[in-house]
């Protein structure tokens, strides 16, 4: 068995995310930090290249695996982005390697807009899921059915919403696999105890003049994803 399932004799469970150029470092960053304390687990960052990935922030990161050399994932999750989704959307060897792994893994998830990378692989056709608020209008695009929520389980396909939602849904995953009592261990060890400053978090609750400023910047954005969606074959691949 490979080296990095087994510890001290233990199988681990395996847990992966998918990083590319021009990523959201915090829809990657955030549920890691979570579930890098799940206990018998092994923390794979798998890219195309062991080469730094810049971040759409500035930030590189340093993956631990390519997808060559990764091993059987139990949990793969894809992170969002802007142009970095589009651009991940039409690359074939990051779309074979998660329909490869979502074939067998326990888990298959995302946050933010790395539900259209789900899409691009086939894996949401029939599925309900959610996304970035500001995208799920183009949810039907790749064949799900957008549900409200900040976390969306259909099946063993769990999506999450926008950036922080990452570390709900987290949670949530680790709750699911260790038990509540493990999730909230974790919880309180990284004092995630939010108390915004502002109620301005989603169009929901966001006052007026946040959303005239913030919307129009999302136009290009979904314009660039309905190109890119719509760049796919036709048929979607299989998974």
């Amino acid at each position: 068995m490979n080296a990095d399932t087994k510890e001290k004799g233990r199988t681990l469970f395996n847990v992966g995310f998918v990083i590319f150029p021009e990523l959201t470092q915090l829809d990657f960053t955030g549920p890691q930090q979570v579930m890098a304390r799940l206990p018998q687990s092994a923390m794979h960052i798998v890219a195309k290249s062991i080469a730094p990935v810049p971040s759409d922030s500035g930030l590189s990161l340093v993956p631990t695996h390519t997808f060559e050399n990764c091993p059987q994932l139990d949990l793969i999750c894809i992170p969002g982005g802007s142009a970095g989704v589009v651009g991940a959307m039409g690359d074939p060897d990051t779309i074979e390697f998660v329909q490869r792994q979502a074939r067998a893994a326990k888990y298959v998830t995302s946050v933010c807009t790395g539900a259209f990378i789900l899409g691009a692989a086939g894996l949401l056709k029939g599925r309900r899921a959610t996304t970035h608020w500001a995208f799920t209008e183009l949810l039907p695009l790749v064949g799900a059915t957008h549900e409200k929520g900040r976390i969306v389980k259909d099946g063993n396909i769990i999506t999450a919403g926008g950036v922080t939602s990452g570390i709900d849904f987290g949670l949530c995953v680790v709750a699911e696999i260790a038990g509540e009592t493990t999730a909230q261990v974790i919880q309180l060890g990284l004092e995630y105890n939010p108390e915004p400053p502002f109620d301005a978090g989603h169009p929901d609750c966001a006052p007026e003049v946040a959303k005239a400023t913030v919307f129009p910047r999302y136009e290009k954005a979904r314009s660039a994803f309905r190109d890119g969606i719509a760049r796919l074959s036709t048929t979607p691949a299989s998974a």
